[in-house]
């Protein structure tokens, strides 16, 4: 009796180690970056600049493709990351690029932003584990 709780609460330990994430997965040493602007900077306001995106250790695929180890990115502007577990929202906080872009031309109104990516797999899930950036601050002025 001993062992089959033991075995069912290791069950239940993995379950909530990977509960409120997507299910198709994602190596953990998959790494994804905002490779410009940098942390801090500030950017002229009333002209588009460019940001682009880094990956290490995992692959970009359009929206639909479901192969290992690839996903699309997801722009994320002045909002905390979504529900892991469900399909990233599409406005004009959370930008997809469901084509497999790996940079885009932005324009933000005056003010302190912040950016941060996650990929999102075929049908916009987030990855098991999710594959996310550190959170960027910039400022145009």
């Amino acid at each position: 009796m001993h062992k089959l709780l033991t075995a069912v609460a290791l069950m239940a330990c993995l379950l909530l180690d990977t509960a409120g994430a997507g299910t198709t997965p994602a190596p953990a040493n998959a790494y994804v970056y905002i490779g410009w602007p940098n942390d801090g900077q500030t950017l002229p306001a009333g002209r588009p600049f460019r940001v682009w995106f880094g990956l290490r250790n995992f692959g970009v695929a359009p929206r639909g493709v479901k192969f290992p180890n690839t996903g699309h990115h997801h722009l994320l502007i002045d909002v905390d990351l979504p529900p892991m577990d469900q399909e990233i929202p599409n406005d004009r906080n959370h930008l997809h690029f469901g084509a497999g872009e790996t940079e885009t031309m932005l324009e933000l109104p005056p003010g302190k932003h912040t950016l941060q990516l996650l990929m999102g797999d075929d049908k916009h899930i987030p990855h098991n584990p999710p594959v996310y950036s550190r959170k960027i601050t910039i400022y145009v002025k």
